[in-house]
């Protein structure tokens, strides 16, 4: 719009139309998502999916966006391609091919626009397809061992958003390695330990990435691929509450326990072609029968061909096994420490490192006992809140910080990380410093000068925290 009619056929015919015809039916589906993501490549701003049009015109008139218009719409074509074989699966590479279809498949589109800054790396030539698909796998386990672990997705779209910054072209890979092993908290990529001993106990069974997760276990090193929609899943340790008294027997006199910690574990759970068969039968007539677990051609049923009692310990002990073979498919960056202390000192840390609580003068007598019973209350609202000591105030944060405190000599001041209009103030405390200039982040400000106040405060934090916690 706004170009000549000979350069907008030129725009047109060159650019918009075949990426147009390359999202297919899915344009508009996929347009927005894409020029949001887009956006967020070049920017670093994570816009509302509902303001894309409006970010897009600001990044146009910006400085930094390409000098000419058909330079942007080029640009943005090529980008497109990316999204495209990422998003509809047009990629050519069977192997990164299979990868974004995983991507896919566990729904971690907050990982799109670090992917296509990738991609586009790789289509330059800075990185090899080794490299890159070793990349988009690392994006996929760490989300996946998140979810086993349940960590809060919350934050994942600013991780994402942010994560390339991090990348040191003259190490791509490993530095991209070293990232994700010093996440911390909230970010963390979940250890070997914490992937086994919270994948043991999760209810995979009403896991929203069950399938998943079971096709992976499956297929592990098979150059034949099951296809685990082909198959039912079979409880081991069968769901009826009214279990038979030869399985009674055989879990022992604590078997109603038994069931109900263990029934949808992964240990107690596996394929079969054969479910109504099976059914509620004793363990060794599952094993036995036609089409039981001894004939079976699925590999997760192979070791239970040498049990014979299904109780806790054989439970326990499937569990173990499996999640060992888990860790080694979803595997966790694992640089050595010498490595690793190469990329720590990050400027954010450092300036944690030098700063301390005695710093401020004015905590002290009264405004340190009360700074005191402020912070325990801020850091018990969720174990992710992090606090670090900045030169002139104390921050909190979890993806970013939601409340700031900048002490002073009667008061502690408060900086809320919330728009003033969004805050439910019953009491007029409140005060829009939006536009000027106060040490700390946020547009909401609050003072607190005695215990009697801190309910009241506390109130105002909290809505500041859930705002941060919220997907954008």
């Amino acid at each position: 719009m706004g170009q000549k009619k000979d350069m907008q056929i030129t725009l047109y015919e060159n650019y918009w139309y075949p990426m147009e015809s390359s999202f297919g039916n899915e344009y508009s589906s996929y347009f927005d998502w894409f020029i949001r993501d887009y956006l967020i490549v070049k920017t670093g701003q994570i816009p509302k999916i509902g303001n894309v049009y409006e970010a897009y015109k600001s990044y146009v008139q910006d400085k930094n966006a390409p000098d000419t218009v058909e330079k942007v719409v080029a640009d943005i074509y090529k980008f497109s391609g990316f999204h495209v074989n990422m998003t509809l699966h047009k990629e050519s590479d069977s192997e990164l091919l299979k990868a974004f279809k995983d991507i896919s498949r566990l729904k971690i589109d907050v990982s799109y626009p670090f992917l296509l800054a990738v991609y586009n790396d790789y289509a330059n030539e800075t990185i090899s397809i080794n490299e890159f698909r070793e990349i988009v796998r690392l994006v996929e386990y760490y989300v996946f061992r998140r979810a086993i672990c349940g960590i809060p997705t919350n934050s994942l779209n600013k991780t994402f958003a942010t994560l390339y910054k991090s990348i040191k072209k003259e190490n791509y890979l490993e530095s991209i390695k070293a990232t994700f092993q010093l996440m911390d908290g909230y970010k963390r990529f979940p250890t070997n330990n914490e992937f086994k001993r919270e994948i043991v106990s999760k209810d995979v069974y009403n896991f929203r990435s069950r399938n998943y997760l079971l096709s992976n276990l499956e297929n592990l090193n098979r150059k034949e691929k099951v296809n685990i929609e082909d198959y039912t899943i079979e409880h081991i340790l069968p769901q009826n509450q009214n279990l038979s008294q030869q399985w009674q027997s055989e879990l022992g006199e604590n078997w109603k326990i038994i069931q109900e910690k263990y029934l949808h574990t992964i240990g107690n759970l596996t394929l079969t072609g054969y479910n109504s068969e099976l059914s509620d039968r004793p363990f060794l007539e599952k094993k036995t029968m036609e089409g039981g677990f001894n004939e079976s051609p699925i590999r997760l049923n192979k070791g239970l061909a040498n049990v014979d009692e299904w109780n806790e310990e054989a439970i326990k002990a499937r569990s173990s096994e499996i999640a060992e073979k888990a860790a080694k498919i979803w595997v966790a960056p694992n640089l050595p420490e010498e490595i690793l202390e190469k990329y720590k000192e990050t400027e954010e840390t450092k300036e944690t490192k030098e700063y301390t609580i005695d710093q401020y003068e004015y905590l002290a007598d009264e405004m340190l006992e009360l700074y005191h019973a402020l912070r325990k209350r801020i850091l018990n609202l969720d174990p992710l809140v992090r606090e670090e000591y900045k030169k002139l105030y104390i921050a909190y944060k979890t993806a970013s910080n939601f409340i700031d405190i900048v002490p002073q000599k009667n008061r502690l001041r408060l900086s809320l990380n919330i728009e003033f209009n969004f805050m439910n103030d019953p009491k007029g405390l409140c005060k829009d410093v939006s536009g000027l200039g106060r040490w700390g982040n946020g547009d909401v400000e609050v003072g607190i000068s005695s215990i009697a106040e801190l309910e009241d405060v506390m109130y105002l934090i909290q809505q500041s925290f859930d705002a941060q916690m919220e997907l954008v």
